[in-house]
């Protein structure tokens, strides 16, 4: 039984120091011993089997960004739930209060978000 934390972190720093030295040595070995043959088609880039059309450097709307955000908060929020479920039983009648206050809350703005019509991507945009 390790006694020390020395002890206790080194077969994790090993398993560190083995994965960093064979991720770098598969790098280098691929730069070392791979075979380069630029090429004009090999330059372009890949439109799933389609010959690409315009420039790559393609404007996207703002509702693509504002959904990607959205996702990344809800989801965010939704991951605080599992504590809130592992520890449900000791938390009593105040945990789930609170948690219903909570989810309240991420459901208020979710609806808010929702009448906005941010998540309607049918809707044509105002001027």
């Amino acid at each position: 039984m390790p006694i020390s934390y020395p002890q206790i972190y080194w077969p994790i720093l090993l398993q560190a120091g083995i994965a960093v030295a064979i991720a770098g040595g598969a790098l280098a070995a691929t730069s070392v011993l791979g075979h380069r043959v630029p090429n004009k088609v090999k330059d372009l880039p890949y439109e799933c089997g389609i010959t690409p059309t315009g420039d790559a450097r393609g404007r996207f709307t703002v509702k693509f960004y504002l959904v990607g955000m959205l996702f990344i908060l809800f989801d965010v929020e939704v991951v605080f739930l599992f504590p809130w479920a592992v520890v449900f039983r000791d938390l009593k009648m105040a945990g789930f209060i609170s948690m219903a206050v909570y989810m309240v809350l991420i459901l208020a703005g979710f609806f808010f978000v929702w009448k906005k019509g941010v998540l309607d991507w049918g809707r044509p945009e105002r001027e």
